[in-house]
């Protein structure tokens, strides 16, 4: 005859067990989280209002710089979007990518990259003039990481894309390496595979792929990105069999296989370049669209569906993309001094 002590020390015994495997698991659950987007608690870190006692009129002031940007420079909308997403994917939104490389340095800031090279001046005057109004309101206070992330969402909203609450609290990082930059930002060459790897090491799903690069609504392409798809698609000496003939045509007049300009521009949304809507998803239907790897994401069954079902509804589409941008804003954010600074200078570690 069983003893019922023993039997309920037993029971307490596996009880035990499997409680502390649980806690165990949900453990390195959090660790990973934490391994992966570099804070210790991620987005839940970051508030809404957390500057309504420090700095209450903080999105008044960054507004007033962002719309008259717009309405001398319209360029900087698109050139602060891309901004905002080159800084987020090298080691988290810290505006690490606005640091300036010490003259005669052989260490070279992120800015210095050759990806980086062409990010529109534009972007970083709007910066500068925001975080100038904002030191001379609440010195020491505001991020320049916050900055950049409400003036992206700012240039989003004035060329008729959604308006999305930003969380805040970013401190600015400490480190801004040239050298990390090349194998954390997308080329237009990669395959939707290499989208899908690079994407996913920063805490992104399939449709928040997809989202983003709806980004490509609005801005300009340079002809050596490309130029391949005009010339000699994948070694074969021929054009991309993806892309309409009449685009085709169009482009290859604007960049010739050789002796072309570098400052020559094609949009990436052929039908309304300067809308933040939904038309570049129906363009990559009609094989429209300039980049190879936007044409990528329609040809690819695993996005296809995804573009579709955002090519059809604009309300979708942008709340996809402001769900998107709210995780994006997340990656890598620092927290304290011990990981980050107060810049007053955005171009100048403190």
């Amino acid at each position: 005859m069983s003893n019922p002590f023993i039997s309920s020390l037993s029971f307490f015994f596996r009880l035990l067990i499997i409680v502390t495997i649980s806690i165990a698991a949900e453990c390195s659950k959090k660790t990973h989280k934490q391994a992966r987007t570099g804070t210790d608690g991620g987005e839940h870190e970051l508030k809404v209002d957390y500057y309504s006692n420090s700095c209450p009129k903080v999105e008044k002031l960054i507004s007033s710089v962002t719309t008259e940007m717009f309405n001398e420079a319209p360029i900087t909308a698109p050139s602060t979007i891309r901004l905002f997403f080159h800084d987020c994917f090298v080691d988290g939104c810290d505006a690490s990518v606005l640091i300036t490389s010490k003259p005669g340095s052989k260490d070279l800031a992120e800015l210095d990259a050759q990806v980086n090279k062409n990010l529109a001046k534009e972007a970083f005057v709007s910066i500068k003039k925001a975080k100038t109004l904002v030191e001379s309101k609440c010195p020491g206070v505001v991020s320049c990481a916050d900055i950049l992330a409400i003036s992206a969402r700012n240039f989003v909203n004035l060329t008729g894309g959604p308006y999305y609450e930003v969380k805040k609290g970013r401190w600015d990082g400490k480190i801004s390496k040239a050298a990390r930059v090349g194998s954390n930002i997308p080329r237009p060459n990669n395959t939707v595979d290499e989208l899908i790897k690079l994407f996913g090491s920063k805490g992104l799903d399939l449709k928040d792929l997809v989202a983003l690069s709806g980004a490509h609504t609005i801005g300009f392409a340079h002809c050596q990105s490309f130029l391949r798809r005009l010339y000699d698609h994948q070694g074969t000496n021929k054009s991309d069999p993806s892309i309409d003939p009449r685009l085709l045509k169009a482009l290859r007049m604007s960049c010739p296989r050789s002796g072309g300009s570098d400052h020559v521009v094609a949009p990436f949304d052929v039908t309304t370049p300067f809308t933040f809507d939904y038309e570049y998803y129906r363009n990559l239907e009609a094989k429209l669209g300039i980049l190879p790897t936007d044409q990528a994401l329609f040809t690819d069954p695993r996005t296809r569906p995804i573009v579709m079902e955002l090519g059809r509804d604009n309300k979708k589409f942008h709340k996809a993309f402001s769900k998107a941008m709210e995780k994006m804003g997340s990656i890598g954010v620092k927290r304290g001094r011990k990981h980050g600074e107060k810049r007053k200078d955005c171009s100048k570690h403190m």
